[in-house]
């Protein structure tokens, strides 16, 4: 018989229970109307209720629907982009903030987790590794700019040799090593924060996708059957956010991103690819990234669809480019293939911000979404409170919208990526 390839594995494993989540009906009023059940939406939830502010959140599909229960599950400071981008735009002083904001989330992941008893396999360590000599160079500019412009001294350059102490491969030229990044169970961290935010007071609708947001001193926001009227929206949709907000129509695109999960490894084959457990990426343009589940199956995830069509032979590519790493791998079975949508700003930083007073929104995470839109929920939380100094530094990035318009705007982009693509491969 075939080998027949489920869903998520992360599915297959989750182990948070929510209380009754059902779709709104009727007219309601809250002093907050969260739409979006990912880890920026379920954060702010949970950071409002702690507050003392009435919520509602509104979920189109079911908690995590979306990246935040799909991902490779890397928690990392930084962001999308590199902090000289975040460095021209705002100078240093303020990207320096931006950093440490930044590493402040990968903290509060940690300590979320453990303040909610949240059963997601948390691991730390990780790896971003060299590819090609022009990588290695770069990475170790890197490293003695972040210690010298950011006093960041979490990053420690490895050789060939040094690096197969955390990943056993003969492909990689090095790699930078930082203990401050690690990675989870994404799925089962989301449910833990919805669970919280429900403890806390907030109450959750899932199955209930939003129409409209309407605008005014009290908006009001409308589904197929109720509505919520409130005293501030909060828009956590991301890659989903299909139109809602025509104000910010193009500044974010949607990615398509996949993973496979292989069969169970023993201990022995385990510590043979991975033996310090780290999550990894690489440093091409169009990288590769994985790291072992908490019962060790590689996860293995990268390959990019602009178009919601999945990428022709995607299977074979990804248990090729994962065999070529660790030939160890031969003749593993994959248990499990999934995608999900990325959330990508054109200059690859986050994009947080108002549309009028009282509708806030923080999105295009970039691929560094896991620990970073916690953050976003809790830096929305402080703004809704009228604290808003550490969201605005966020604010005051400025976002263009991605070239071409509606119709060429992602062939433009699937062209700019096939030459990176090409790139990494000189």
């Amino acid at each position: 018989m075939p080998h027949t390839i489920p869903d998520s594995y992360y599915l297959a494993s989750r182990n948070v229970t929510l209380d009754a989540t059902d779709p709104l009906r009727d007219e309601q009023t809250a002093d907050v109307c969260v739409i979006g059940g990912g880890v920026t939406g379920c954060s702010a939830a949970l950071h409002l209720a702690e507050r003392g502010y009435r919520v509602t959140l509104l979920e189109a599909g079911e908690i995590a629907h979306g990246a935040s229960g799909r991902s490779g599950g890397q928690i990392l400071p930084g962001f999308g982009t590199e902090m000289p981008v975040i460095e021209s735009a705002l100078g240093l002083d303020d990207a320096r903030r931006l950093w440490a904001m930044s590493c402040e989330s990968v903290r509060l992941t940690r300590a979320l987790i453990t303040r909610h008893d949240i059963d997601c396999d948390l691991r730390q360590g990780y790896v971003h590794t060299a590819v090609k000599p022009r990588h290695v160079s770069a990475m170790q500019r890197h490293a003695e700019m972040m210690a010298a412009r950011y006093d960041y001294h979490g990053e420690q350059w490895l050789d060939r040799d040094a690096l197969r102490s955390h990943v056993r491969t003969d492909q990689y030229l090095g790699g930078l090593y930082d203990a401050e990044g690690g990675h989870l169970h994404p799925l089962n961290y989301t449910l833990g924060l919805a669970r919280a935010a429900q403890r806390a007071g907030s109450v959750l609708h899932t199955q209930t996708p939003v129409l409209r947001v309407e605008p005014g001193v009290r908006p009001r926001v409308v589904t197929a059957q109720g509505s919520v009227r409130c005293e501030f929206v909060v828009v956590a949709c991301n890659a989903y956010l299909d139109g809602l907000l025509p104000a910010l129509s193009g500044r974010v695109m949607k990615v398509a991103n996949y993973i496979i999960a292989t069969e169970p490894l023993s201990e022995s084959v385990a510590s043979a690819i991975l033996p310090s457990n780290p999550a990894v990426s690489d440093a091409n343009f169009v990288l590769d990234y994985y790291r072992l589940s908490a019962d060790r199956r590689l996860l293995y995830g990268g390959e990019v669809s602009y178009t919601g069509r999945e990428p022709r032979k995607l299977d074979a590519r990804m248990r090729d480019k994962m065999q070529t790493l660790f030939p160890v791998l031969h003749g593993v079975e994959i248990d499990y293939r999934w995608g999900g949508d990325v959330g990508i700003t054109l200059n690859r930083a986050p994009d947080f911000g108002r549309v009028g007073d009282n509708i806030l929104y923080a999105q295009g995470y970039s691929g560094h979404g896991m620990s970073l839109a916690g953050l976003a929920g809790q830096l929305l939380a402080e703004a809704v409170a009228g604290q808003a100094e550490r969201f605005d530094a966020f604010a005051a990035l400025d976002h263009r919208r991605f070239p071409g318009g509606e119709r060429l705007r992602i062939p433009l982009l699937a062209l700019a990526t096939t030459f990176y693509r090409l790139r990494d491969k000189l």
